[in-house]
């Protein structure tokens, strides 16, 4: 787990995930949250959902990036 950690905190695998997320996560909110943001309806639970639509991308993005760094470096 501290070895998938360390590969999860570097620079390049934040950044890159961060990108990921925000403009998959904005996609996204666009798509399942366009018509409310529109009419100005953000509630709690609302902006809640579409924090977790950026940090699921986000995850995502970061697995797949450790995943690939560890199977390059196992070699």
């Amino acid at each position: 787990m501290r070895a998938w950690l360390a590969v999860a905190l570097r620079r390049s695998v934040v950044r890159r995930a961060a990108k990921t997320a925000l403009l998959i996560g904005a996609i996204l909110i666009a798509i399942n949250h366009g018509d409310a943001l529109l009419r100005g309806e953000i509630d709690p639970v609302r902006g809640l959902k579409m924090l977790l639509t950026v940090a699921v991308p986000y995850l995502v993005s970061t697995a797949a990036s450790v995943a690939a760094i560890r199977d390059l470096t196992e070699r």
